[in-house]
């Protein structure tokens, strides 16, 4: 098994160390528009070679697109013209517009809408970690579309990974990462700004900020290259997200200016509930 992944960096990178320490990919080829990028993914021997678009694909049985998900919309219909037998998956964060760009390409069937569930706050090349994947969700979007083999190997490759695999269409997927993913992003780059706004002593941000904080904020030291593509394909979800979370900040900003507290923990303990579904 020859690969090719389009885009180096945490997500591209993790894929290539977890496969070729399985043994599941003989040779993998990386292609990637930042030379800093691809050099340091030689180094890390994250990947074997760093060619071209054209020669990668070529040389491969599976592409991945491991880009922000705007130069994967571009890109992809420019490989599938390029392609004769290889599979063609990508890891995005949104689908239904990648899927849309490609709708009725005379070779769809051979492209496998995917979402691994896992990422950090880091991006490059040296952000690649092993084993990241493991016990995992990861999403195979709208596979009808596509064709019987290409899932197989993807699904393949999914388990080599040790993720468990779930099925949706494309819109249900967009739907429901805004509301487990974006929404988090969004409040965590918020909360970030809120802090820099008001607290100008940074010192006093870094000596007391523990790990609420800390973990809460995480998130918005993500790279504004991935997430605002992201925004951008899923605004109408993301938007009727922050219009739900909006008024719930809403409900504890009347309850402490009304000095409602009874109200104040009735809201938390419902938020508790949370515990059900996260143990």
């Amino acid at each position: 098994m020859k690969i090719t992944i389009i885009g180096t960096g945490l997500i591209g990178g993790s894929l290539s160390l977890t496969l070729r320490e399985k043994g599941w990919v003989t040779h993998v080829i990386g292609v990637d528009n930042n030379p800093i990028h691809a050099a340091r993914a030689l180094e890390l021997q994250l990947v074997d070679e760093i060619t071209d678009l054209s020669t990668a694909i070529a040389k491969s049985d599976l592409i991945i697109l491991s880009t922000p998900i705007n130069a994967a919309e571009d890109m992809l219909p420019q490989i599938l013209d390029q392609i004769t037998h290889q599979v063609v998956m990508d890891v995005g964060s949104t689908k239904k517009i990648i899927c849309e760009s490609v709708a009725h390409h005379p070779k769809r069937g051979r492209f496998v809408a995917t979402h691994p569930m896992w990422g950090t706050e880091y991006s490059g090349p040296d952000a690649a970690v092993r084993a990241a994947f493991a016990n995992k969700a990861t999403v195979i979007c709208s596979k009808e579309e596509s064709d019987e083999d290409a899932v197989q190997k993807v699904e393949e490759l999914y388990k080599t990974l040790g993720m468990h695999i779930l099925y949706m269409k494309a819109d249900d997927h967009d739907v429901h990462v805004a509301y487990v993913s974006h929404i988090s992003h969004i409040t965590s780059f918020a909360l970030a700004n809120t802090v820099l706004e008001k607290e100008r002593e940074e010192d006093a941000i870094f000596e007391l900020a523990s790990g609420g904080f800390e973990s809460t904020v995480r998130l918005a030291k993500s790279n504004p290259a991935m997430w605002v593509p992201i925004f951008m394909q899923n605004r109408d979800n993301v938007l009727d997200v922050l219009n739900e979370h909006i008024a719930q900040l809403r409900k504890f900003k009347a309850c402490l200016e009304k000095e409602n507290y009874d109200y104040l923990q009735e809201l938390i303990e419902n938020a508790n509930g949370i515990k059900r579904i996260l143990r």
